[in-house]
């Protein structure tokens, strides 16, 4: 059957490649990916749904295709791009520039792989409709927005997704990576951290720089917290969890002589449990308040949590199920497990909203011999990697083998004839 389905692909494999460099070439910010919302759209119709809806979420697309009786299949792929300035050199580089949520122009490119997502799954569902005498079943296919923003899954759950359409058994994704192409890697149970972001304001007191003195410095306040933010996973986490404090944003001040009166840190975590979750958010609070009390602070500071996503869990039972079909159609050798990434996704929002599992899965997206020569020598940090300037995943074979990992999923979960 896999076979039979996949016997499609030739036919509409340059198709998709040039979809993908459209996609690549016309990156949209999240949120704003109606002109690619639009397009997806239109694919999914011209491959036979007639259940297509857009908006759903602001700009998510979701079709449906209802093949008699059986189990729900969700496909999903994120197509929104990243404020980066491309730097690959390719003939369909993006050129973009667009105006951010916060009014600024930057510029604006596929930096993490959501253009060939979305060409993968069109590849997919066009397969499965031109096949449905090869499975039973409903397929319920969604472009999500705003991955990148961490708020596109749950505004698609929350604008109904799930009582208009279908509600599936298992959720499906994928995402490409800097591995080997034609290579998949996996993990079960927490494959990607759970995140979220701090924003702290200091309250100091101001005046000239040559009387200290006279001030409550938020400055030097600020300096001593970003040190001490770092002992909590040095000091407080336990050495068999893991977890990620970085203060990525730390502004004060206008000039050298004048000591300001506040000072702002924007602080990001990962973790993999609710426990040390908790234990690390706990001990940030804990940390401000005391440094400032230590110093002297005029107020308490402010605490401002925001950008929060729960860890993305692949159900142990039904990744083995759905590896095990991975692996009868490219081989044990191009299936390899993968250590837990610190980045977060937040296509669990489905599955946990539902009760249902989700299974997830990565492949790879660089040129295979150079990737497999940094691999072995250890130097994969050195090759780009998603968000970076200049990472885009070669046409092929990233393309066939992410339409077939989808492909061989949804046939895996999906009913017999």
């Amino acid at each position: 059957m896999r076979d039979a389905v996949l016997g499609g692909l030739p036919e509409i494999r340059e198709q998709l490649a040039g979809l993908y460099r459209h996609l690549h070439q016309h990156p949209e910010l999240s949120l704003r990916e109606t002109r690619t919302a639009a397009l997806l759209a239109r694919r999914l119709r011209e491959a036979g749904y007639e259940e297509v809806t857009e908006q759903v979420g602001v700009t998510g697309v979701v079709g449906v295709l209802r093949n008699g009786e059986g189990p729900v299949v969700m496909l999903r792929a994120d197509i929104d791009a990243l404020p980066v300035e491309e730097q690959t050199g390719l003939p369909y580089a993006s050129r973009v520039r667009a105006t951010d949520q916060d009014g600024r122009e930057v510029p604006v490119m596929h930096a993490c792989g959501h253009d060939m997502h979305a060409a993968c799954l069109v590849g997919a569902a066009t397969l499965l409709a031109r096949s449905r005498d090869r499975w039973r079943g409903t397929l319920l296919v969604v472009f999500q927005p705003a991955e990148e923003l961490g708020v596109g899954a749950r505004g698609m759950v929350d604008d109904g997704m799930f009582e208009r359409f279908a509600r599936p058994d298992i959720v499906l994704g994928q995402h490409v990576a800097p591995l080997p192409a034609g290579f998949v890697g996996y993990g079960t149970g927490p494959v990607m951290a759970a995140a979220d972001s701090l924003d702290i304001t200091l309250h100091g007191r101001g005046g000239h720089g040559s009387r200290p003195e006279s001030t409550v410095d938020p400055v030097l306040m600020a300096a001593h917290l970003v040190t001490r933010l770092q002992g909590i996973v040095a000091r407080e986490v336990p050495p068999a969890e893991s977890a990620v404090v970085t203060v990525g944003r730390l502004q004060a001040g206008t000039k050298d002589n004048i000591i300001p009166d506040r000072a702002e840190l924007g602080v990001n975590i990962r973790t993999y449990t609710p426990q040390t979750r908790e234990l690390v958010r706990s001990a940030i609070e804990r940390l401000a308040r005391a440094e400032s009390a230590a110093s002297a602070a005029v107020a308490e500071p402010d605490l401002v949590w925001s950008g929060s996503l729960p860890a993305l869990v692949s159900d142990p039972e039904a990744t083995s199920t759905t590896i095990a079909a991975f692996t009868a159609h490219f081989g044990a050798a191009r299936v390899q497990t993968m250590p837990q990434v610190n980045a977060s996704e937040d296509v669990g929002v489905f599955g946990t909203a539902l009760g249902v599992p989700t299974v997830f899965w990565f492949w790879g997206g660089l040129d295979t011999g150079p990737t497999l020569a940094a691999l072995q020598e250890g130097r994969l940090d050195e090759l780009p990697g998603n968000h970076s300037p200049f990472f885009a995943p070669v046409v092929e074979p990233t393309l066939t083998t992410g339409v077939e990992a989808l492909t061989v999923a949804a046939l895996t979960w999906l009913g017999s004839p």
